[in-house]
């Protein structure tokens, strides 16, 4: 098992495959041959299959041969939300239903003018997210902090369905010039977003309990939000059903400059999401760092 590499499950002909289904047959017609490759990837990824024999066994707790089931039904949600991001991004937001928790936090938070940090996690469907901000206030930029790799398969597959994103993505580099970006942003009260659960091998990292187990994470989400004196928010988009997605949005509440407190905060926050959308973890790496486990 590899730590995480910046690239994910799929395809640009698996994608474009979906696509084609997706537009000229409708959502359900690519739900069904996912069932069918959420299989395929069952039995033919190793890395993936271990990973998420991991979680469910060792910190869900779940028995081995339950685990091996919920793999594929992770794996098969996963894919809906690949899915329904395309939908979305194809114009079909009308087929889905969206509700909001914690609305007034966003609100608020955009009202002091000072910007804000949003922290999420690969859980969910956080890439959507910007349908609900933009209901929120139609005039709230958002800015997606990102890798060049994430940057470029991101942008590689918008292009393919010509979608349009209001995101703008600010690059993390080398001479940390991104840090001037996100300043700038943020005093034109713009919203900037983290996921905070993935980092490069050679980056500084922090560490923290999760689920049970010492885990790393990147330290640059957790630096920056509690040195910056902006609101920190941390914020999921999580399916609840095919056509239903629930946003969360929870203030976080830490010691002012301790980068630790924040990290211990958001981990409890994740944990508190995957204790309701257990299916919705989407890490498929060896997130612990253990290699010697047995699964």
């Amino acid at each position: 098992m590899t730590k995480w590499t910046g690239k994910s499950k799929g395809t640009p002909l698996g994608y474009q495959i979906f696509i084609f289904f997706i537009k000229k047959i409708g959502v359900k017609s690519a739900y069904f041959i996912l069932y069918f490759v959420a299989f395929y990837y069952l039995i033919f990824s190793k890395e993936g299959r271990e990973s998420g024999m991991y979680y469910f066994n060792k910190r869900q707790g779940f028995s081995k041969i339950k685990s091996l089931f919920k793999v594929y039904q992770n794996n098969v949600v996963f894919g809906k939300t690949i899915i329904d991001k395309y939908a979305i991004h194809l114009g079909q937001r009308d087929q889905f239903t969206y509700e909001f928790d914690g609305e007034e936090i966003l609100l608020d938070l955009l009202k002091e003018k000072k910007g804000g940090i949003l922290i999420s996690a690969h859980v969910g469907n956080f890439e959507i997210a910007e349908y609900f901000l933009s209901g929120i206030d139609e005039f709230s930029q958002i800015n997606l902090i990102t890798t060049d790799a994430e940057h470029g398969a991101i942008k590689a597959q918008l292009d393919n369905i010509s979608a349009k994103s209001n995101i703008k993505f600010i690059i993390v580099k080398p001479d940390l010039s991104h840090i001037f970006e996100i300043n700038n942003a943020l005093s034109n009260n713009e919203l900037i977003c983290f996921t905070g659960d993935r980092y490069f091998e050679g980056t500084k990292t922090l560490s923290a309990n999760f689920l049970g187990k010492e885990a790393s994470f990147p330290a640059g989400p957790f630096l920056l939000g509690s040195r910056l004196k902006v609101p920190v928010v941390f914020v999921y988009v999580m399916k609840d059903t095919d056509k239903h997605y629930h946003l969360y949005t929870r203030k976080a509440d830490f010691k002012n400059r301790d980068a630790q407190d924040l990290l211990y905060q958001y981990t409890k926050s994740v944990e508190w999401i995957l204790s309701k959308y257990p299916m919705q973890w989407f890490n498929y790496f060896d997130f612990w760092n253990d290699k010697k486990r047995n699964t």
